[in-house]
């Protein structure tokens, strides 16, 4: 008998929750080792006896095998002395320091869908149904290990079919720690804007369907949190919805039944296909087709629409009784979190909200849901919540000793995420949102105080935005932790930087709305070369100044004035259509501003510069949301094709260089007073901020070029810059799991202060 030998390993990464213990129970069955398996704290940790060639072959096929959606980051060996082990068994689970993966909620998988449309199975109709491939996750674990004890499900009491699936190692619900059933699982309940019941369980739902059939607008409590629901095809409680919620333009999500039902309304790509149908499920931007009949008042004035697929059981069962497409936004008022509990969704959604669909299963924590767009023939994350946080972020060997402290990293101000990093795994909440009311700063407390509670982190250093006003920066300053400020541009390059595994040096063009600048001006149109720890601003456009301040982000018009007091004279300004709507009152004031420079910081931002030529354009007077003028201005161009360009000046023998726009507003006013069409004047505007990335880089002779700030959500800037600079010999880096807009600042925050703790 060949000699026993004993193997220990243990695997770190997403490995609960994923099925990853009764696949390796079946795999050892199979070869018939002898042992143990476990969650522990640290991961999965397994024990095996058998010879040396079984084990190895044991060994190599938990990668090869294992399930889908697990993902292993580490994977340690040892070898032992033989105890000689009588059977294989799954025992309880350990605890030790917290360096498991949660995992993300996963959209429901093909067999439990088809299980709750089988009207001979158990769970027909249960809209909660889930297995180890499915269901929620992230947004019911309350501590590691990921045991049922441990998650908001632990007040259900299994009934005897569910836990028998639960205990057997070759049921796909062994160890499904949301398992349930309609007999002991969680229940629906239709109520009131009172909060009184009108009905339960299924009759619940069908009330539901019914009230959406009669253009009833409905909250409903989803996976992680609040939505707003009603018909796509009733534009008169679109219109209420709008109204009720404060949301005047901003295009609202969609759901639909299927993907084919998704095809006909529009053009769907392979790669937006599998985005919609990935365990991820998140809204997909997609372009609409011109056989779209779709309520307009869903998206006002935009070509796409943000798509997706029910996610959840509810959602599956939901759609298939009204049979129709229905809006599905966040259960919130503009600029705050959602809601996550049904007393709380009562008290701040009752104005807005007919009905309230709710259930007994506790949320721990808000989570949205995760939009995407393809870019260049890639798929990149604009808003990370469901089905991507909290995956961490594996961090390249930035330190040579790869000791890396516990930071923490509370990001930015708008579209805010908070990230700790621990070990070298950066872990970013999920989309917190805009830090401008008391309710989204309690949720950004609250994710904070989750997050180091789930990894029983404590942090060391703190980093913050260098914006001494910012609601973040100032809670990173109260903390009483070593505080290292980064600069707002310098973020966006290092978390582009992480996103693609890269090392310094890189060149990174910075472009969005605002950040704060070394100089204390508003920065925003930033070519920010990076060198190991330290970062130079090695170019940016020409500054201008925004009247009224922040304000002028909402009104266009005083940016576009402001620019144009630069470039033309006065008397020449009425032959511009868009300056005879404006009132009179309002364009003195902005005058008198400009001339006694009152309230009028300077800025070189891109994104600023964008709201000034859609304003000039007569395309977009008053902002209602982030970036609609810049999104106006991209849609402006449709499908027209033009290599034409304006032109422009670089000023400077030294760093920073200065981009001189004054010739483009030269070149666009003109096209506007000879009544050039619009959308070849938005192509030539974008097709120069193109030329200028390529000019500027074969000035800096750097070879990677990072695209990142949320200008580079613009699908047309994007591919055309990518396009150009691969013609140049350049090579492109733009993002992928972290979002290029605000979403993605504390990623870059916790990489300055590794390089700068070096």
């Amino acid at each position: 008998m060949k000699q026993l030998r004993r193997l220990k390993i243990v695997i770190g990464g997403a490995v609960q929750g994923v099925g990853f213990r009764p696949f390796i129970y079946r795999l050892a069955t199979e070869l018939n080792l002898k042992g143990w398996v476990n969650n522990s704290a640290a991961g999965v940790i397994i024990e095996v006896e058998s010879t040396e060639v079984i084990l190895k072959e044991f060994l190599a096929r938990i990668p090869q095998e294992k399930p889908s959606i697990s993902q292993i980051y580490s994977l340690e060996t040892t070898w032992l002395a033989p105890l000689e082990y009588t059977r294989f068994e799954i025992i309880h689970s350990s605890s030790g320091e917290k360096k498991a993966i949660v995992l993300p909620d996963l959209s429901t998988c093909s067999d439990c869908l088809e299980e709750i449309f089988d009207p001979n199975n158990r769970r027909y109709f249960y809209p909660f149904t889930n297995c180890t491939n499915c269901g929620p996750r992230y947004t019911i674990i309350e501590e590691l290990p990921y045991d049922r004890s441990h998650t908001t499900m632990k007040s259900f009491t299994m009934c005897k079919s569910c836990q028998s699936e639960y205990e057997n190692p070759l049921d796909r619900r062994f160890h499904a720690q949301p398992n349930a059933c309609p007999d002991c699982g969680p229940q629906l309940q239709l109520w009131n804007q009172e909060g009184h019941t009108l009905a339960n369980e299924r009759h619940a739902l069908d009330l539901t369907a019914h009230a959406l059939k009669e253009g009833k607008i409905v909250a409903l409590k989803g996976l992680g949190g609040f939505q707003l629901v009603v018909s796509a095809k009733n534009e008169e409680s679109i219109q209420q919805l709008r109204q009720r919620k404060h949301r005047p333009h901003k295009p609202f999500a969609l759901m639909f039944s299927s993907l084919e039902e998704i095809k006909a309304y529009c053009e769907v790509s392979d790669i937006e296909a599998q985005s919609l149908t990935s365990p991820q499920a998140p809204i997909v931007l997609l372009k609409r087709k011109n056989s779209c009949h779709l309520s307009s008042n869903i998206a006002p004035n935009n070509p796409y629409l943000g798509v997706m697929l029910p996610s959840t059981p509810l959602h599956h069962l939901l759609l298939h009784l009204v049979d129709f497409p229905i809006v599905a936004t966040s259960g919130n008022l503009s600029s705050e979190p959602i809601c996550i509990d049904e007393k709380e969704a009562l008290n701040r959604l009752s104005d807005i909200a007919d009905l309230f669909l709710v259930h007994n299963r506790p949320i721990l924590r808000p989570v949205d849901d995760s939009v995407v767009k393809v870019i260049a023939e890639r798929e990149i994350v604009i808003r990370r919540a469901r089905g991507y946080a909290p995956f961490p972020i594996p961090i390249n060997e930035y330190k040579k000793d790869n000791d890396y402290p516990n930071i923490l990293a509370v990001g930015g101000h708008l579209k805010n995420t908070v990230a700790i990093l621990k070990n070298d795994q950066v872990f970013i909440s999920q989309h917190i949102g805009d830090l401008t009311t008391p309710e989204a700063l309690k949720s950004f407390n609250q994710v904070m105080t989750s997050l180091k509670e789930l990894y029983d982190f404590q942090p060391e250093i703190i980093v913050c935005d260098a914006h001494p006003d910012y609601v973040s920066s100032q809670y990173a300053k109260e903390q009483n932790l070593p505080i290292i400020t980064v600069q707002h541009h310098y973020a966006h390059v290092l978390s582009c930087l992480a996103d693609n595994n890269l090392n310094p040096p890189v060149l990174g063009v910075a472009w969005d709305g605002t950040g704060y600048g070394e100089d204390k001006t508003i920065w925003g149109g930033e070519f920010i070369l990076v060198n190991n720890n330290n970062y130079e601003r090695v170019a940016h456009f020409r500054t201008f100044k925004l009247p009224g301040g922040d304000g002028a982000a909402i009104h266009p018009r005083r940016i576009a004035i402001s620019i144009l007091s630069e470039v033309l004279e006065e008397q020449y300004w009425s032959q511009l259509p868009f300056l005879k709507t404006m009132k009179k009152h309002e364009l003195n004031l902005v005058k008198q501003m400009l001339s006694r420079n009152l309230n009028t910081p300077s800025t070189s931002s891109v994104g600023r510069l964008f709201d000034a030529v859609a304003a000039m354009m007569g395309i977009c007077e008053n902002i209602s949301f982030e970036a609609q003028g810049a999104i106006a201005l991209e849609y402006t161009i449709n499908n027209f094709k033009t290599e034409e360009n304006y032109p422009y000046q670089i000023v400077g023998l030294t760093y920073p260089l200065i981009i001189d726009w004054q010739l483009i507003i030269e070149g666009i006013i003109n096209d506007i007073l000879q009544k050039v069409c619009h959308e070849k004047i938005s192509a030539k505007f974008h097709n120069t901020l193109v030329e200028i990335v390529i000019d500027i880089a074969k000035r800096i002779q750097q070879e990677h070029i990072l695209l990142t700030g949320g200008c580079f959500q613009n699908k047309y800037l994007a591919e055309k810059a990518i396009v150009r600079l691969k013609q140049e010999n350049l090579t492109p880096f733009w993002h992928l799991n972290v979002p290029p807009n605000d979403g993605g600042i504390a990623l870059g925050q916790t990489i300055a202060a590794i390089l700068k703790t070096k």
